[in-house]
């Protein structure tokens, strides 16, 4: 395969010598009801992308396809698939694709068949969460289960705590909640504490999440819970399970009632359809919800095969991301969906985007002189337009949107007022956003003028469901996946979140060596 840098290839160089005609895009005369209609993709799960708001013609559209055959995108993502060694800073396979189907040859490693592995995890955990619902299994005071919390941080905690919220009142109003769910992953102890004086102590079980079984906040809030559990007079060891890898001192350990295993070769922001997310989605909703999600997640992974960027939403997305990166010079992408239930994918696609692509080296550590990854950034509609949304009108930089919408709500309960329900409303909001962002509209007053030219795209679906959550979280997993290999960096390690933990242990064990390091120190008290 060829593993060239971006701006090696024969496409940057026709890319940048159209870009400026571009950078003030006609969106008054060329976002018409036939560009809307015309400029849309299938998706899985019944979803559709439009990027009718695009400031891109037919001509960029030819282009980008070339760039995807030129930087071989299909033919790596196949590769990745088949156990290629992608994560090159680590030397290891990328495979959280094989979590949720058999999209590539069977995956050998060692004598073990990782696809195997990772299918009787699946049965086991479904087998736990079953066993936990019908009462067997109990706490140690003798009560059944009534809620769970998930101790994790980073990967551990956004992604999974990100689809809990997602699918919390689609289980409530189809009568599929089985447990509560909480989640603690700030080290502060006034997060943990919070969530364990909010709970009945005695019905709750903890899972503990990390691959390593070493991480310092997660190890830290474990400690904290299992201090208030033997307080309360519980053994410790009958409200707790671990989620880690099979290395680890959390492994086959007696202090938790089970132990479910993910490997090297799933990385935490990509670990939601694992363990790490299945433990808490089946405990919470039962295991047939968590495999729905799994469904969708496989069906987008299929459909990313696809070599035509016009009928693959995740390469097509992927590449004008890139066209709008490194060409129209846009360094930022806000997401923004139009559903309550979505609050916190956001920050989970923040943690995706920005620790995969956040890279300034590429493959062979080599230093690039093109941009990567953007900013990414977002809140909920319509709260947003009550708080950011003034800049992305009217400051002085272009922040394309990611805009996310259904014509269903979960629980359809709703009430009309002035002649439409809420969320008609809130649907109506989300059509005038995306005109009034790339329209604008002119006026005498220059404090009421919007001067439009603000790109934007939308992915709307009928309904926010298991399957249709899960074909979401890979669409975007895979758009990252394919501008890692446009850049030609390695999107699946993060070194950059290491050197803050050794000077944290530095400044811990009193050896701060460094004179401001122990200065800081000493103003925080410690």
């Amino acid at each position: 395969m060829n593993f060239s840098d971006f701006d090696k290839t024969s496409v940057f160089r026709e890319l940048s010598k159209i870009a400026n005609s571009f950078k003030h895009f006609d969106f008054r005369g060329q976002l018409t009801a036939t560009r809307v209609e015309k400029c849309r993709t299938p998706m899985a799960a019944g979803l559709t992308y439009s990027w009718a708001a695009k400031a891109l013609d037919e001509g960029v559209l030819k282009l980008l396809q070339n760039l995807a055959e030129e930087q071989e995108l299909i033919k790596k993502y196949r590769a990745l698939l088949d156990g290629g060694v992608m994560n090159t800073g680590e030397n290891r396979m990328v495979l959280h694709h094989l979590l949720r189907g058999e999209a590539g040859k069977p995956v050998i490693h060692e004598g073990k068949n990782i696809g195997e592995f990772y299918r009787k995890e699946l049965d086991r955990l479904s087998a736990f969460a079953e066993a936990v619902h019908g009462g067997k299994i109990r706490g140690s005071g003798g009560k059944p289960f009534s809620a769970v919390v998930q101790i994790g941080i980073g990967g551990s905690d956004l992604g999974p705590r990100a689809l809990y919220l997602a699918l919390e009142n689609y289980a409530a109003a189809g009568g599929m909640k089985k447990l509560d769910a909480k989640f603690i992953s700030n080290v502060d102890p006034d997060d943990a504490s919070a969530v364990c004086a909010s709970l009945p102590l005695d019905e709750t079980l903890f899972i503990l999440v990390s691959k390593s079984g070493a991480t310092q906040e997660t190890l830290a809030n474990e400690l904290f819970v299992k201090d208030k559990l033997e307080k309360a007079g519980l053994d410790s060891s009958g409200h707790m399970i671990a989620v880690t890898s099979e290395t680890s001192p959390l492994a086959h350990n007696t202090a938790y009632l089970d132990s479910f295993y993910i490997d090297d070769f799933i990385g935490g922001r990509y670990s939601s359809s694992s363990a790490v997310g299945g433990c808490v989605l089946s405990l919470a909703f039962g295991p047939g919800v968590f495999r729905e999600f799994l469904r969708g997640a496989g069906e987008a992974d299929k459909l990313a095969l696809e070599p035509d960027i016009l009928k693959n939403a995740a390469l097509l997305d992927a590449l004008i991301g890139v066209w709008e990166r490194n060409f129209l010079g846009y360094p930022y992408t806000a997401v923004l969906p139009y559903s309550q239930a979505l609050s916190r994918f956001p920050a989970h696609l923040q943690q995706l985007d920005m620790e995969s692509n956040g890279k300034r080296v590429n493959r062979n550590g080599q230093p690039l002189s093109y941009s990567t990854g953007p900013v990414v950034f977002g809140e909920p509609g319509t709260n947003g337009q009550h708080s950011f949304y003034q800049l992305l009108h009217q400051g002085t930089d272009i922040v394309p949107l990611q805009f996310i919408g259904f014509l269903e709500s979960q629980r359809k309960d709703d009430v009309e007022l002035d002649g439409s329900d809420s969320q008609k409303k809130l649907k109506a909001n989300i059509a005038a956003q995306i005109v009034a962002f790339a329209k604008g509209q002119e006026n005498e007053n220059r404090n009421r003028e919007f001067p439009g030219g603000r790109p934007s795209s939308i992915i709307y679906g009928k309904q926010l469901t298991p399957q249709v959550l899960g074909a979401l979280l890979a669409h975007f997993e895979n758009k990252v996946m394919f501008q890692g290999f446009v850049w030609n960096i390695n999107s699946f390690d993060q070194e950059g979140v290491q050197l803050g933990k050794v000077l944290t242990k530095r400044v811990l064990e009193n050896h701060a060596g460094d004179p401001a390091l122990g200065s800081y120190s000493k103003i925080l008290g410690i």
